[in-house]
This record gives C-alpha cells, sequence and structure tokens, in this order.
C-alpha cells in the first residue's frame, strides 16, 4: 500500500473565490474522487480552521494498491480536472508518498 499525503498553501484569491472557499472547494472535488478511481482506497481531504504562520490550508490524506496505482491517479481525466482547479488556488504544496507494509 502507498499514502500519499499533500498539503496546500492558497492565494488569497483565486477561482472567483476567497482562500476558505477554495479550500472548501478542494476539499469537496477531492473527496468526490472516492471510488472513481481504479486503486484509490481511500481518500480524505482535510481544511485547516486556522492556517498558522507558515502552514497550509488544505491537507489530502490518501491510499493506493501500489506506486502503479498512484501513478495511474495522477494521469486520470477525474484526478487532472481537480488538479487544474487546485494549481491556479496553490500558492506553493508539498507532497510525500511512502510504502506501508
Amino acid at each position: 500500500m502507498v499514502k500519499h499525503i499533500v498539503m496546500w498553501k492558497l492565494r488569497e484569491q483565486a477561482n472567483g473565490m476567497g482562500r476558505r472557499e477554495n479550500a472548501l472547494a478542494i476539499k469537496q472535488r477531492l473527496e468526490a474522487l472516492s471510488g472513481m478511481i481504479p486503486g484509490l482506497f481511500k481518500i480524505e481531504a482535510g481544511v485547516a480552521e486556522v492556517v498558522a504562520e507558515g502552514g497550509y490550508d488544505v491537507v489530502l490524506l490518501s491510499e493506493f494498491a501500489d506506486m502503479q496505482a498512484l501513478a495511474d491517479y495522477q494521469t486520470h481525466p477525474l484526478h487532472e480536472a481537480v488538479r487544474e482547479f487546485i494549481v491556479a488556488a496553490a500558492d506553493g504544496r508539498t507532497v510525500v508518498d511512502f510504502e506501508t507494509a
């Protein structure tokens, strides 16, 4: 199993919305991928209630069957549509992928 964790810092304004509205929209769009992409076992997104200095607005916690399933997810059309929305709103991101037993 592979865990894929991503955290985003968001712009104050993007996609015609403010930072908080974009964070909530990102959460909804990511979680809507549940059950839609083969090899994606679990997907959960969280929105920070208060963003501390140096903190992040949104976190994604997801689990995949293996590294190939993660690679397939990255290029899946449903994910790419969500990614476009996120890229427009994001001011920075951090990613960690790791295998578990």
